[in-house]
């Protein structure tokens, strides 16, 4: 992650690191993740396959997107970010897991 220069961002290889980094460049201090399952654990993203000629993510660059964010993770609690994981399955592993409705409440 960047954040010695607004709007330049760290790449990550996914557009999930970098609305993370961005939402710390722009102020934020608490930061939900939804929809970070980060594995092929049901076959295809949480979302389903990619149509129109779109590749999927292969097991291995799915492996370099956890890695990555999970990395980041000293860095942005460093900076007083929280991140919570509200994904209902994610292999993420530097992140404390909560239920949507316990974030909200």
């Amino acid at each position: 992650m960047s954040f010695e220069k607004f709007g330049l961002l760290g790449a990550g290889g996914n557009s999930g690191f970098q609305a993370i980094n961005l939402a710390v460049q722009t102020g934020a201090a608490r930061i939900g993740l939804i929809g970070f399952d980060m594995s092929l654990a049901a076959g295809v993203h949480w979302h389903g396959r990619h149509g129109g000629g779109l590749n999927n993510p292969r097991a291995d660059v799915i492996a370099g997107w956890r890695y990555d964010l999970d990395a980041a993770a000293p860095k942005l609690a460093a900076l007083g970010v929280e991140v919570v994981n509200l994904s209902a399955q994610s292999a993420l592993t530097a992140y404390r897991h909560m239920t949507l409705e316990e974030a909200l409440s």
